[in-house]
């Protein structure tokens, strides 16, 4: 595998999530030096499966922490632009460890970081129920209301925690909820206790943010940076209001970390073979029969934090012609090819029209977006078993078709290929 370059390389989901981030990141962080986490919270979910010692699987979950934290040289950082909950993160880090994955004196968190409280946790259940019909599909993790909170300069902050008016403050927080949402139940004393707590525990692991980042920028470290999510589900470039709290494109890793643009060297583009998602929202290449079903068990297609059935369909190249041009991908790790192994003909969307008339790019109008015809182009199946295959020479010619259409749509070079979820289960084409 080449070098990776010195300064920042950027993994982002490029569809609507879940499609493989932590494997390419799992793969890319075994030559950085850091691995750090932008925005979003432990609403994430990514699944590394690593060979043991003894040729066994081992499976681990991450939802807050940097995944990079698989490689036992790499530091982690959670920047200025995630939201934490501090009981999840302790929670997480001890199952890694227990699991033998020795990291917390490798864990770094900025102290500009905002606090996911526990309250922000019950507030993102009412406000579902308070949408009805039209809920968002939300994990119930508390991130929105931590970023609302934020956004509304109400938020207490990882350097709060050393404040002595951390307690009023708090207070404070949650007496606006109650007027808000009625008297739910809630022990803020009994919270505050719990934060103050584990303030001496964090307190190891806290630094300046940006400073952290340009020291390791000027001392010519290389950095991963880690999306949460995937652009479709961006605040400002998503399918809003069906979207997550943050930014999760390109710029979020800007703003989350505090670097410069031109620090940014390499921008990969995870997408996933097929299309998935999950919750609310539109799917314009959604498949409810057959076609979906086969997608759904084949790929194991469930949620890492909710358990949740997603919602599958065919590969929808307007949105990755959309997401491709606002995060300015690089290169693209296609994941999940094997999948699609059983299928005697394959289907990707190319255009989308509205009375005959083909639409210059993804809408911002939701009831826009629910008149489009989807334009499919039908390519052929390659019905082989792909996933013991380690070079691209050695996939069918149909495979590779596949593989080139996408390319050649995008304009973008497909460096990497999914054929299976073990680490060791990636084709490399440099």
């Amino acid at each position: 595998m080449a070098q990776a370059p010195q300064g920042v390389t950027v993994v982002l989901g490029a569809q609507w999530g879940d499609e493989g981030k932590g494997k390419l990141v799992d793969i890319l962080a075994a030559q950085a030096d850091v691995c750090a986490r932008c925005a979003g919270g432990n609403n994430a979910g990514h699944t590394i499966v690593v060979k043991g010692d003894k040729g066994e699987k081992k499976t681990y979950a991450f939802n807050l922490l940097p995944s990079g934290l698989i490689n036992p040289h790499c530091k982690a950082f959670i920047g200025s632009g995630v939201v934490v909950h501090i009981p999840s993160l302790f929670n997480e880090l001890d199952t890694l460890e227990r699991k033998g994955l020795s990291c917390a004196d490798r864990l770094f968190i900025s102290d500009r970081a905002h606090l996911v409280l526990g309250f922000h946790q019950i507030v993102d259940g009412l406000k579902e129920i308070e949408l009805g019909g039209s809920s968002i599909g939300t994990t119930k993790k508390g991130i929105g209301p931590a970023y609302s909170s934020k956004a509304s300069r109400s938020g207490l902050r990882v350097h709060h925690l050393y404040d002595s008016s951390f307690p009023a403050k708090f207070r404070k927080l949650v007496e606006g909820r109650f007027k808000r949402y009625g008297h739910f139940e809630f022990d803020t004393e009994g919270e505050i206790e719990m934060y103050l707590a584990f303030a001496d525990r964090l307190r190891r692991h806290i630094v300046d943010g940006p400073t952290f980042m340009h020291r390791a920028l000027s001392s010519g470290q290389r950095i991963l940076v880690e999306g949460a999510n995937a652009l479709m589900l961006d605040i400002d470039y998503g399918t809003y209001p069906f979207v997550t709290s943050s930014s999760t494109s390109i710029g979020g890793v800007c703003t989350g970390l505090g670097i410069p643009p031109m620090a940014i060297k390499r921008v990969c583009g995870v997408v996933k073979a097929y299309t998935t998602r999950v919750g609310g929202g539109p799917f314009p290449t959604e498949d409810l029969g057959e076609v979906g079903e086969t997608l759904q068990e084949v790929g194991a297609e469930y949620g890492v934090v909710t358990g949740r059935r997603r919602r599958c369909g065919w590969l929808d190249l307007v949105v990755l012609r959309y997401s491709t041009m606002i995060n300015g991908y690089t290169e693209i790790n296609l994941t999940k090819l094997d999948v699609l192994d059983g299928f005697s003909e394959i289907k990707v969307a190319t255009g989308y029209t509205i009375d005959g008339k083909e639409l210059e790019s993804f809408p911002a109008d939701l009831e826009k977006l629910a008149k489009v015809n989807v334009q499919y182009t039908t390519l052929p199946g390659w019905k082989t078993d792909i996933s013991t295959y380690t070079s691209y020479d050695q996939l069918p010619p149909a495979c590779k078709e596949y593989v080139e259409f996408i390319e050649k749509f995008l304009g973008v070079r497909i460096t990497y290929i999914g054929v299976g979820p073990a680490r060791d289960s990636t084709i490399v084409r440099l």
